[in-house]
């Protein structure tokens, strides 16, 4: 089925955050599509300084929710044909997975700052 017909199933990204969700109309350049499942967590903080905890805005992304309805560019949807998992399940997935992205990032930065440690020792500074 066309990504463009009512009742279609999409993958599509919204934002920062990637959904299942089932087309409701189109418009012909973008889709209204209801969100059924999260397949990816919108990105917290500022998307223009990535990373940035200090970064003067830092934005608090949520989930779109069961049911809401998006506008998404015809580009960023592409027609799904798997099974449609719970939202909640999803939601709770795509949120663990995050979390877990992050906490290896920090840990990175942790073991990155003790090697640096080291090396300051190296250098003798």
């Amino acid at each position: 089925m066309d990504k463009h017909q009512p009742g279609a199933i999409v993958k599509a990204a919204y934002k920062t955050g990637e959904y299942i969700g089932e087309t409701v109309e189109s418009d012909g350049r973008r889709i209204l599509v209801k969100v059924l499942a999260v397949l990816v967590h919108p990105t917290q903080g500022d998307l223009h300084h990535p990373y940035d905890p200090d970064a003067p805005l830092f934005h608090e992304r949520k989930a779109s929710a069961y049911t809401e309805k998006v506008w998404v560019s015809a580009s960023a949807a592409e027609p799904y044909d798997g099974a449609i998992p719970p939202y909640r399940e999803t939601l709770e997935t795509a949120l663990g997975a995050e979390m877990e992205k992050l906490d290896r990032l920090k840990r990175w930065a942790e073991r990155c700052l003790e090697q640096l440690a080291e090396i300051r020792k190296d250098y003798r500074l």
